[in-house]
């Protein structure tokens, strides 16, 4: 019986000496996981984290939100390329209730007599500066609130422009809305596409097949998916609804090589991450465009 005893102490002592490698290699391996992520997210400097899994954080949603702000802002666009053609006009009205700031293009008419139908859309329908200050002051005069009657509103309108084969101009609009009080402005975009050669504004249905909606949109599910897989700052993004895509059917820029749609915060991204648009090659719409001469995204 004491020799059975000794046998059994001696094999489990032998066998915590095998087991006690494993378990330090094991510890080893979890605190290099734990370094490699501190020293990931370091490297990223807290701007975009690319763990789908952290959780983030109202600072870092707050970091995230501006990064995706000035990404916008920042882009590069062809206005430098177009100052001959267009004309940019700019309005800023600073009052004690409210900051109007627009920036926005005209096509020059000495060009082409048709271009003022561009130059009388925009100021009297899409701008029209007097309208969105009374209806500024008339929302204000409604509230009841003591609170809501002291925020400060500010409205910004800029813009981007693209030509596409000197037939074309593309222009992104971003209106940017800001209260008092609150920690970001929120933006909403509306794009416009104009004939130069035929002085008119062009649509989905210009370009587009008839009923080809769902093809569109499957393309640019596709699109967002792969950008989601990939951790390309889309981490917390998702498919555009099939509703969705037809309020903003035509909120697309284009240039000669692509056509970047726009949606709104919270239908394709969070506010916090992602981008505002998804961009993709014409290439991929050929199955799709429309085969007739006065098409200008006919390759």
């Amino acid at each position: 019986m004491k020799y059975t005893y000794l046998i059994v102490v001696m094999l489990l002592f032998f066998n915590c000496k095998r087991n006690s490698p494993d378990e330090k290699n094991g510890n080893a391996n979890k605190t290099e996981d734990v370094k490699q992520l501190g020293s990931d997210t370091l490297q990223n400097d807290a701007v975009v984290p690319t763990y789908q899994n952290i959780e983030l954080t109202d600072v870092d949603k707050s970091i995230t939100i501006e990064l995706k702000q000035k990404t916008l802002i920042e882009k590069k666009d062809e206005r430098e390329e177009l100052q001959e053609l267009i004309i940019n006009k700019s309005y800023i009205n600073a009052t004690k209730d409210f900051t109007v700031n627009f920036t926005y293009p005209l096509l020059n008419e000495s060009y082409k007599d048709s271009h003022r139908n561009f130059n009388e859309f925009i100021t009297d329908h899409y701008v029209n500066i007097t309208a969105t200050e009374a209806d500024i002051l008339e929302s204000k005069s409604l509230c009841d609130s003591i609170e809501a009657e002291n925020f400060r509103e500010e409205r910004l309108i800029d813009y981007k422009i693209y030509n596409v084969n000197d037939r074309l101009v593309s222009v992104l609009f971003y209106k940017e809305n800001f209260y008092s009080g609150a920690m970001h402005p929120s933006y909403t975009f509306d794009c416009f596409n104009f004939d130069l050669n035929e002085g008119v504004f062009m649509t989905y249905e210009d370009f587009f097949v008839q009923g080809s909606e769902n093809e569109v949109l499957e393309i640019l599910n596709e699109k967002i998916t792969a950008k989601i897989q990939s951790g390309d700052m889309y981490y917390d993004c998702w498919e555009v609804s099939s509703a969705d895509f037809l309020v903003s059917k035509n909120n697309f820029v284009l240039n000669e090589t692509n056509i970047e749609f726009y949606f709104d915060d919270c239908v394709m991204c969070p506010s916090y991450t992602g981008s505002y648009s998804i961009e993709i090659p014409l290439v991929d719409f050929m199955s799709v465009l429309k085969k007739y001469e006065l098409n200008p995204l006919l390759l």
